[in-house]
């Protein structure tokens, strides 16, 4: 392998590892940014929203890092999969980041409003099924385990559930217009939650792409598409 080629794969290796730093501090922000509204803890939203800069600045290096490798390199079919999957997969993170501070801020917009545990403890379960999702993502595409990948559709579901039982939940606030109010942001923050998810699903459609040669959408809206490992 010439030098040239050594420090190419080199550097694909280098912007996985930053790809997955990444990846632990989107669902860090994730973490934080539903403990801060089930808390009621304002120092953790504001603390989401200013280590969002770290994830922005990540996203700004690998994207960079990755647009130079396509212009000074001539990628092979499974690199330039891989650099195309990562080019995707940072853009993902990042959004999630993006959710994240949503979160923070919506929940900082209506802190002193009064709210309801029932839907509190809703927007607690999505959190604790969307972090996992992303580890879980993150993990197929550092193991490019396909079987990984082929999890996020079916972990999806309760997050998807969820967000539309919060429709109920908000509409029996009618009659207390300061509970309704809180519960019309609590909407909002549910489906930054199922963003997040959606998020963790794409993800694991590039890491499919990456293994197979063949981009196929998970799920859509009339039915759910299923791989083997062996890509058919």
């Amino acid at each position: 392998m010439s030098v040239t080629r050594r420090r190419f794969h080199d550097e694909l290796d280098a912007l996985e590892v930053d790809i997955l730093a990444m990846g632990q501090l989107a669902e860090q922000a994730v973490g934080g940014a539903v403990e801060a509204l089930v808390g009621r803890d304002d120092a953790e939203a504001t603390a989401v929203i200013s280590a969002d800069d770290a994830i922005d600045d990540m996203y700004l290096s690998i994207e960079r890092r990755i647009l130079e490798l396509l212009a000074l390199q001539t990628p092979v079919a499974t690199d330039l999969r891989l650099i195309t999957s990562m080019l995707h997969i940072n853009l993902h993170l990042e959004r999630i980041g993006d959710m994240s501070v949503n979160i923070a801020k919506i929940y900082l917009s209506i802190r002193d409003l009064p709210s309801s545990a029932m839907i509190v403890s809703h927007i607690q379960e999505m959190g604790d099924v969307v972090r996992p999702m992303i580890r879980t993502a993150l993990e197929a595409f550092h193991q490019r385990d396909l079987n990984l990948c082929l999890r996020l559709p079916e972990m999806d579901d309760p997050v998807d559930r969820l967000n539309l039982g919060m429709y109920r939940e908000v509409a029996a606030l009618a009659s207390h217009p300061d509970l309704l109010n809180w519960g019309l942001r609590m909407l909002l923050v549910a489906r930054q939650l199922e963003r997040v998810g959606d998020h963790c699903v794409d993800i694991a459609e590039q890491v499919g792409f990456l293994l197979t040669g063949e981009f196929r959408e998970f799920t859509d809206a009339s039915h759910t598409v299923h791989l083997n490992p062996d890509g058919r």
